[in-house]
């Protein structure tokens, strides 16, 4: 390679070097200037004053962005309370009940044989008595049978008693005496003949105790079913062996229950009615685990606030405390806003 070639090559290397150079000047100065413009046009802001966020959009980007409130309005909202709750079979019922009525046949047997054999011994001893008509061997055997009678008498009853003990344990003091009746009621009688089934609903130790004739709304859990209408029957005796609180049995129509169904049950408590408003789901965004919502506060300006999304209602959550009635919050394009907030944060963050 001669001298000339060499130097055309060191000018055309240098050539090159000079246009990348130039090239990478007027690119940053175009993307400096691009970003410089981006910012004057941002038509977004975030301020954050005394525990306040506040977001700033034109009206022209509330347009673009598809920005919707809604109006809240006062509504009332009666307490509902939930409880779970179990389907169980009366088998052990029917068959206490049984024994039942066979210990009162065996009382009527032992009864009747008493009261025959002590008739004989005390006839005989009065015939013993006068002028010794009949002899004292068969006083003392009438006698015998007489007391034997009376024992066996005395140990139907108990068996009687014990059974009615057992299923005052186990059913409770309504149901047992239902059970123990020759003629069932006609709840015992819907439950004999499967119309009707009996539940046991388990509450909070706090609730009061439900009323006569009060009722709740059951289905099986996860089934989609429609709620069906349960009756409160009496007190159960017995705890839910995995759940803890009071437990109390109700009866429903047998239709879609069957026997070891798990139910989720509520109730409507009217005498706990409460003045709030309702928060549309779609208002609602998660920050912090937290629930909030964007308040307009004016023409431009919104304002985070928190929500409380313990009582579900509807499509949404009712609140007491939060936005009052009248409060106009977003509904579409909550998260944008809660976006802009989040770059606002970050920016700060890597300013300082």
């Amino acid at each position: 390679m001669n001298k000339k070639t060499t130097a055309v090559i060191i000018i055309q290397a240098c050539i090159i070097v000079v246009l990348l150079w130039l090239l990478v000047l007027f690119s940053k100065d175009e993307f400096e200037e691009l970003n410089r413009e981006e910012e004057i046009e941002s038509p977004m802001r975030v301020h954050t004053g005394n525990g306040v966020t506040t977001v700033t959009l034109t009206a022209e980007t509330q347009q673009q962005s598809d920005i919707q409130t809604t109006v809240l309005s006062q509504t009332k909202h009666t307490q509902t309370f939930k409880a779970l709750g179990t389907v169980i079979s009366i088998d052990s019922l029917i068959e206490l009940r049984t024994r039942y009525m066979a210990a009162l046949g065996d009382v009527a047997i032992a009864q009747a044989a008493f009261v025959n054999s002590q008739s004989d011994y005390q006839r005989l001893a009065q015939l013993n008595k006068d002028d010794r008509n009949i002899s004292d061997r068969m006083v003392i055997a009438a006698e015998a049978v007489y007391k034997a009678d009376q024992a066996k008498l005395a140990a139907a009853e108990t068996n009687v008693s014990n059974l009615k003990y057992t299923m005052r344990q186990q059913w409770g003091e309504v149901l047992s005496q239902q059970a123990t009746e020759r003629t069932p009621s006609e709840q015992m009688k819907q439950l004999l003949d499967y119309k009707h089934v009996l539940l046991r609903v388990t509450m909070p130790f706090e609730r009061p105790e439900p009323r006569p004739g009060e009722q709740l709304h059951v289905s099986p859990i996860g089934s989609g079913l429609t709620p069906i209408t349960a009756y409160f029957v009496a007190i159960s005796p017995q705890a839910d062996p995995t759940l803890q609180g009071k437990t109390y049995f109700y009866s429903a129509n047998s239709t879609n229950l069957r026997a070891g169904m798990r139910l989720s049950t509520q109730s409507l408590e009217t005498s706990s009615t409460a003045s709030g408003v309702v928060v549309p789901q779609n208002a609602i965004v998660w920050y912090g685990g937290k629930g909030w919502v964007y308040r307009k506060a004016d023409a431009e300006h919104f304002i985070r606030e928190p929500v409380s999304t313990e009582i579900e209602s509807g499509n949404g959550w009712f609140n007491q405390k939060g936005p009052a009635a009248g409060s106009a919050i977003v509904t579409n394009g909550a998260q944008l806003l809660l976006s802009e907030e989040f770059k606002y944060q970050i920016k700060n963050e890597n300013d300082d």
